[in-house]
């Protein structure tokens, strides 16, 4: 869990996996209200609960049950009885907690200005630090055991079994634990912990209102979040530098008050990370999942040895698109704009069943499953939550959140979040509750090895030379986002922090020249950086995860290597992979890679991920020059 939130919140926040890039819906003068989208198109929360009221009763069964739980606090070393009834019974919080807490939270990413569902998930957020509060004792009891006593516990009892693992992990963080008093005090804390994120996403998805631009043909058209991304791939360029201009300029209105947003996240995570005696808050972070902060300093530090590559493919961009300046608005711009692949829903949803055959038949069973039974919710209606995300739910089945826009792009965003979907369909039905859920370090990889195997499919399956040039285009505009990108992201991350730590006022003049100057060294001498860019910073909802976005990079590279095994070795590799998602938390993230084919320890994962990079480089290189 995350040490600077109730367990509760950090479970739930755990299971809403985003994607790293936004899908959008197609340009209209107006978006549709959400009773005009139809019902075949929406997810199924039904299948959580077929009404509020039924949320109701599950809600009202949580502080009966947190009530019950404390009566255990003090008792937990008598028996190894009472210590599996314990746990038994915070397993049964858990699993009524997540329910209550997506059901909550997805109705209200239905409409993120819905008053009514607002209110339903500030009452959960509420709630769930009383339960995290209420169970707070409990890890502080355990370590406070003599050791002798927990074995033997371990040993007398066969049903302890399951949290084998967790004492394990539970054991190696010890000196990070603090008292039951002190806990149940930080529990209390974590719904003030999470103001920051909250005011972020209200004015950044609800309340900031941009301005109408000129598309294509000339007409007004609405811009939006969710829209962005489709007209800063525009082929015209007065389009995407208009989009540019005016989304960018709409944040910066508000830059200082996201600087404090911002501020106000990272001051928390350095607060909980020294109460709890750790020496920075990337050592906190990244603690619980037992990576190394060494794994992500090298991340960044192999990036940055490999810059080359990216700088090369800005020159072909500018050279390719016969621009006399490369700017920052040009950089999504596919360079065969009259290849662009579009499709209806129906169309990427046979593509992206395709691109997965080889993950074989148990996975295109379940595949098929999600698709069909509306696990998904398509299109973008208004005050709907940009971007894409799965969230899985233990004892029902995971949803994915799409803002479908009939691109390419948006079923790679299918494959993208089903990826993360099957994988919590297949730990959740494997794993006991103890071990279900897995770290976002393992999460990346099975999005990415899905989105990995697509593209492959596709490269193999294309003949005409404009839509291999565009897909070669696409390949590397992923691997630009998903590694050179991320690790931008990255060392921002980690500098912020640095600087914070070394106390630093974090102001938004700061923020906008870290910014600056990162994109001027990641993307090179060939691209002019806009001063409009400077504020992209403040639009990053990932900054409010606590050093989430190395694990894009990671994801990336080890799927990578996992996908190039499970198309060449077949068989072997598949089971492996197979295995992989199904092992959910049983083992550390680094070791279960191990396990599935790849040593995510080292840097040379990275290192393959840009020698492929090179590789389409090159190969787009010789079809352009044709």
């Amino acid at each position: 869990m995350r040490k600077n939130q109730s367990p509760f919140v950090a479970l739930l926040v755990g299971a809403m996996l985003f994607s790293c890039a936004g899908a959008e819906s197609a340009p209209a003068a107006k978006l549709p209200a959400r009773n005009e989208i139809p019902a075949e198109s929406r997810w199924k929360l039904e299948d959580i609960y077929p009404s509020d009221d039924a949320w109701q009763a599950d809600f009202d069964r949580l502080k009966p049950l947190a009530a019950r739980i404390s009566s255990y606090q003090g008792k937990l070393d008598q028996s190894a009885s009472l210590l599996l009834e314990c746990l038994s019974l915070r397993d049964e919080l858990g699993i009524t907690s997540a329910k209550v807490f997506a059901y909550a939270r997805m109705r209200r990413d239905e409409n993120t200005a819905n008053s009514h569902y607002q209110a339903l998930t500030s009452r959960t957020e509420s709630l769930l630090a009383e339960v995290g509060a209420a169970t707070a004792f409990i890890e502080p009891d355990i370590l406070a055991m003599p050791a002798g006593n927990l074995a033997e516990f371990r040993q007398s009892e066969p049903k302890l079994a399951p949290y084998n693992f967790y004492f394990e992990n539970l054991l190696r963080q010890k000196k990070h634990v603090l008292s039951p008093a002190e806990e149940a005090l930080l529990s209390k804390m974590s719904e003030v912990g999470q103001s920051s994120e909250n005011i972020f996403t209200m004015l950044a998805r609800a309340d900031m209102k941009f301005p109408e631009i000129r598309d294509e043909k000339g007409q007004p058209a609405q811009l939006s979040e969710g829209r962005y991304r489709t007209y800063i791939m525009s082929p015209d360029r007065n389009v995407r530098r208009e989009a540019f201009e005016k989304l960018f300029a709409t944040y910066s209105q508000y830059r200082n008050t996201f600087a404090a947003t911002l501020g106000g996240t990272v001051k928390k995570n350095i607060f909980y990370a020294g109460v709890r005696n750790y020496d920075s808050a990337i050592a906190a972070a990244l603690e619980s999942d037992n990576v190394p902060v060494a794994v992500y300093n090298r991340l960044v530090d192999t990036v940055n040895e490999n810059l080359a590559p990216l700088h090369r493919y800005v020159a072909l961009k500018k050279k390719a698109l016969k621009l006399t300046e490369m700017h920052m608005y040009d950089l999504y711009t596919p360079l065969v704009p009259d290849a662009h692949i579009k499709m209806n829903y129906a169309e990427a949803q046979t593509l992206v069943q395709q691109g997965l055959h080889p993950l074989g038949a148990e996975y295109g069973k379940i595949l098929d499953q999600a698709l069909s039974s509306r696990w998904v919710d398509i299109y973008e209606n208004q005050g709907k939550q940009s971007g894409a995300y799965s969230w899985g739910v233990y004892g029902v089945h995971p949803f994915v959140l799409l803002n479908f826009n009939h691109r390419l792009e948006d079923a790679m965003t299918l494959a993208h979040e089903l990826g993360h979907s099957l994988h919590s369909y297949y730990s959740n039905s494997t794993q006991p509750y103890a071990t279900h859920d897995y770290t976002i370090f393992s999460a990346e990889v099975a999005s990415t090895t899905n989105e990995t195997l697509l593209l492959d499919h596709l490269l193999k399956t294309t003949t005409d030379p404009k839509k291999k040039m565009y897909l070669l285009n696409e390949y590397l505009e992923t691997i630009r986002t998903t590694v050179f990108r991320q690790a931008m992201f990255a060392e921002f991350e980690r500098d912020l922090y640095a600087r914070a730590e070394k106390g630093e006022a974090i102001t938004a003049d700061m923020l906008d020249a870290m910014w600056h100057d990162l994109n001027v060294k990641y993307y090179g001498p060939q691209m002019v950086v806009d001063k409009e860019i400077n504020a992209e910073w403040s639009r990053i909802p990932h900054f409010y995860y606590n050093f989430y976005v190395y694990q894009y990079v990671t994801g990336f590279s080890a799927a990578n290597a996992l996908a190039s095994q499970i198309l060449t070795e077949g068989d072997p590799a598949r089971s492996r992979y197979l295995s992989f998602l199904k092992s959910g938390g049983s083992d550390y993230s680094l070791e279960l890679l191990k396990k599935a084919g790849v040593d995510m320890s080292s840097p040379e994962p990275i290192r393959i991920t840009i020698q492929r990079f090179e590789k389409l480089l090159s190969e787009l290189e010789i079809l352009l020059a044709q």
